[in-house]
């Protein structure tokens, strides 16, 4: 009974991170997707979301975050590369806001998926965990290339 109460308290101390809804999270597709993310990006710990199809690791404030279901981008070739990894190559559209935040939108696979990582984490850490997800994000076909 103390075990389950030690457990049940610090599960309970556990973050929650706010991510917003993509319009088409309810693609099964994401489902698939979200469920396949890893316990640990980089040396990040997974923590709990509020939003279906998403994800987060880190802490409240300074967490890489995952949406499944945000609209596909429009063919470009601006900011489009394909990062390898052992679970096969995933392109995406890198972009940067000025301001220190990282965004990457899968491209060719519909629903898309975005990570975002703030400048608390991108300043620390490489951006290119991003492969990391690539076995998670492969779960959506890939119908289109970057250029």
């Amino acid at each position: 009974m103390l075990l389950l109460a030690v457990v049940a308290g610090t599960s309970a101390c556990a973050p929650t991170i706010g991510v917003p809804v993509a319009d088409d999270a309810a693609d099964p597709k994401c489902a698939e997707v979200v469920l396949a993310v890893p316990d640990m990006l980089g040396d990040l710990p997974k923590v709990k979301t509020d939003s279906q199809a998403t994800a987060a690791w880190g802490a409240s404030g300074a967490a890489v975050t995952l949406r499944c279901g945000v609209t596909p981008p429009e063919p470009t070739t601006t900011g489009c590369q394909g990062v390898p990894s052992a679970a096969g190559s995933v392109d995406w559209i890198v972009a940067d806001d000025g301001k220190g935040t990282w965004t990457f939108v899968t491209y060719g696979r519909d629903p898309a998926v975005e990570v975002q990582i703030p400048p608390s984490v991108s300043s620390d850490h490489s951006s290119s965990f991003v492969s990391d997800l690539n076995r998670a994000v492969s779960k959506v076909e890939q119908t289109r290339y970057c250029m």
